[in-house]
């Protein structure tokens, strides 16, 4: 019974010791006597106890990492960088596994190498440049690492999927003549605009008056040609009633002078109403008035008169 017990002891023992779990999302780098022998996958699987031996668990999932350096312009101006990395193992395959597994000796060593590569990169890249242009450049920098690591990180068996610069940040000297810069080009701006601004206004005003001016001239233009117009048309119905009277007094065999003496008489009249207080000198002398009676007869006679073509004027 003992042989037995031992036996089955010693089976179970051994079947406990050939299943190995392995996590999602990692392998199990396997060696025999030392050297690399296969993967596991993900799941239950099984090795030959004592032979076979499980080197070390690598997980193929994203992975980040925070560094923050200093890089050196072409204008000798300090520049601070603060970024993030994200990489990963390359793929499941036997090849890159054993790459990652046994390239390093540990993933310190291995991020120590990372962050150094991608400070070397940042720092080559910035040197070339002026510290106005690095922060225009920020996704030419993230290129140009992306293009140098991806070819060193394959050798190693990793990926780099992204790397974001948060912050790019210079000294305090640098930063208030670069905040002097933005606002003076401010200043410069607002000026910029109020001049245009202003010389907008003045050109529509000068536009609105240059309208007005238009319009008022042509509306006394129109103003004066209906006055004009009045004018002829007042001395046309006088004349025509001047001589439409003459002929009723004739007619009536009444002396003409009499419709003269009467339009003065209502001149005077219309003077003393629309004077407006004016002061109105006339002669009233006879002699005056026999000049004035006399002028007003000539005038009737010349309406009265006919022309040289014979008509009746």
């Amino acid at each position: 019974m003992i042989p037995v017990f031992v036996i089955a002891f010693v089976a179970i023992f051994i079947l406990l010791a050939s299943i190995v779990t392995v996590q999602q999302g990692t392998v199990a780098v396997i060696t025999v006597f030392g050297k690399f022998k296969r993967i596991m996958h993900p799941g239950l699987n099984f090795k030959i106890p004592i032979i076979e031996q499980i080197f070390r668990r690598i997980s193929y999932q994203n992975r980040s990492m925070e560094l923050k350096f200093q890089a050196i312009s072409q204008d000798q101006a300090n520049v601070y960088f603060s970024a993030m990395l994200l990489y990963s193992v390359l793929n499941e395959e036997s090849a890159t596994i054993e790459n990652v597994a046994f390239k390093f000796i540990d993933d310190v060593s291995f991020k120590n190498a990372l962050i150094r590569s991608v400070e070397g990169e940042v720092r080559a890249f910035v040197a070339t440049k002026k510290q106005s242009e690095v922060l225009q450049l920020r996704s030419e920098i993230i290129h140009h690492v992306k293009g140098q690591l991806d070819i060193h990180l394959e050798g190693w068996g990793y990926h780099l999927l992204d790397i974001q610069i948060n912050d790019i940040t210079f000294d305090d000297a640098i930063l208030r003549s670069m905040a002097e810069v933005v606002a003076s080009n401010n200043l410069k701006a607002a000026a910029e605009n109020q001049g245009q601004a202003l010389l907008i206004t003045k050109t529509k005003a000068a536009e609105a008056e240059g309208n007005a001016i238009k319009i008022s001239a042509e509306a006394e233009r129109q103003a004066a040609q209906m006055r004009g117009q009045g004018v002829a048309l007042f001395r046309e119905e006088v004349a025509r009633g001047m001589a439409l009277a003459a002929k009723e007094m004739e007619s009536a065999n009444l002396d003409a002078s009499f419709i003269l003496f009467s339009m003065w008489t209502d001149a005077i009249k219309h003077f003393a109403e629309y004077g407006k207080g004016n002061t109105i000198f006339l002669d009233g002398s006879s002699n005056n008035y026999q000049r004035t009676m006399q002028q007003l007869m000539s005038t009737l006679q010349g309406f009265d008169g006919e022309g040289a073509d014979g008509k009746k004027k």
